[in-house]
């Protein structure tokens, strides 16, 4: 089994043994959370690290993953880098880890910072009493708006990818989940489209329309015109393709 790895500038060196280490013992360490995916937080000697271990591919993507696309785990990597260099919060990457078995591509690992933060975008869709609701949503309304400022489509802009953290008056947002963005300039309705995944409820889809009209300075009835019907859009779509799956389940 072949090893490809690297390390980024805010790994340390004694750091970069520590994780080597990890990675080759990855099995022996408890916890994970995850399915397809296990994520182990683990602690170094100063700090706390999040080692993701991605799902070895079916025979087609160790193919794909071999000689044209990059790993999961190296563009969780590299966007990272790229999302920290335009100012947008995500925890800092150090490093990943590629495992080939003769020109199949098997295992791979991402590796960065474990960081504390106070909770997830998805509190917000399921606790409304949160202190100081409102000014977060808007204010997560506001990263977005950056976030495609800068040419970013984060597409897995959904409920468990944002992290937010409240520092003083202010609050922080850091993107999670980073293997599926695209950085390109985006028309108007692909930034609504982007809030599609993000919640059911028309209060705080009304919230965000208006907060990204004035970022904008477009239409707030033609941005919540488009935005909801994205939203139910993707809902339905979503809950027909769960109730697909519980019928193949019952079948089974």
């Amino acid at each position: 089994m072949s090893k490809k790895y690297v390390f980024s500038k805010f790994a340390t060196s004694s750091e970069r043994l520590q994780i080597e280490d990890v990675i080759a013992n990855f099995d022996e360490y408890d916890g994970g959370l995850g399915d397809r995916n296990i994520i182990k937080t683990i602690r170094l000697k100063d700090r706390g690290v999040n080692v993701k271990s991605f799902k070895i591919p079916n025979a087609i993507n160790q193919i794909v993953y071999s000689f044209f696309r990059p790993s999961k785990a190296r563009r969780s990597f590299e966007y990272a880098n790229k999302l920290l260099e335009k100012g947008i919060g995500t925890p800092q990457p150090l490093a990943f880890f590629e495992f080939n078995s003769g020109v199949l591509f098997k295992q791979s690992f991402y590796v960065s910072e474990s960081i504390s933060y106070d909770f997830l975008y998805r509190n917000l869709i399921h606790d409304f009493d949160i202190p100081d609701y409102e000014n977060i949503l808007r204010a997560f309304t506001r990263f977005t708006y950056k976030m495609h400022e800068n040419g970013i489509h984060f597409l897995d802009h959904s409920p468990g990818n944002t992290l937010i953290k409240k520092e003083g008056e202010f609050y922080k947002f850091y993107l999670v989940d980073l293997n599926r963005m695209e950085f390109r300039a985006m028309d108007f309705k692909t930034r609504v489209k982007n809030f599609s995944k993000l919640t059911k409820h028309k209060s705080m889809v009304k919230v965000m329309s208006d907060e990204y009209a004035k970022c904008t300075g477009e239409n707030y009835d033609e941005i919540f015109g488009l935005m909801w019907k994205e939203t139910k859009a993707f809902q339905d779509k979503y809950w027909k393709k769960e109730r697909f799956k519980k019928r193949i389940k019952f079948w089974k």
